[in-house]
């Protein structure tokens, strides 16, 4: 009897892409500011992964709605202290205005910089509804820009030594 090698419950869609450029991790409002300010305007093409479901996930989902902003993006008009929904307004018009679309739902699960080729390997598992992916980016750069408030998630490296006191 032949064994079932695939338990199609399970079974993960799997694909690897080169990014031109770097990848972001991250559409907080930095993330925004460096893709506009300086990547679009240089022509260099970017992917931008987002765990959540929308740009700026901080100041949409986990503050208050008193809260007012003080931290206007280069390029584009900043209203006078800003109410939560105007600063998440104006963030999804920065986005919209320099056709910044990021992709959602997307979290990076390990990233690693492999010497042999020179480039960084992204590991990200995405989620539609039902369906899941594994994506794996292939990057000369990789730029956090997870916000000033997001988990704290610490590199683990293969050569660091714990200090015993």
């Amino acid at each position: 009897m032949e064994e079932n090698l695939v338990d199609h419950d399970d079974f993960v869609a799997r694909r690897c892409i080169m990014v031109n450029g770097p990848v972001i991790v991250g559409a907080s409002p930095s993330g925004l500011a460096l893709m506009a300010a300086y990547l679009r305007d240089q022509g260099v093409p970017f992917l931008v992964l987002e765990r959540a479901d929308c740009i700026a996930s901080l100041w949409q989902k986990r503050t208050y709605d008193r809260l007012k902003a003080f931290c206007p993006l280069p390029k584009l008009p900043f209203p006078e202290y800003p109410t939560q929904r105007q600063f998440i307004h104006y963030l999804e018009s920065y986005a919209k205005h320099f056709e910044i679309n990021p992709k959602f739902n997307s979290c990076v699960q390990s990233a690693r910089y492999d010497e042999t080729i020179g480039f960084w390997r992204v590991n990200t598992v995405s989620t539609t509804g039902s369906t899941r992916s594994e994506v794996e980016c292939v990057c000369r750069w990789l730029i956090a820009a997870t916000g000033e408030n997001a988990e704290c998630v610490g590199a683990r490296y293969r050569w660091l030594v714990r200090v015993r006191r």
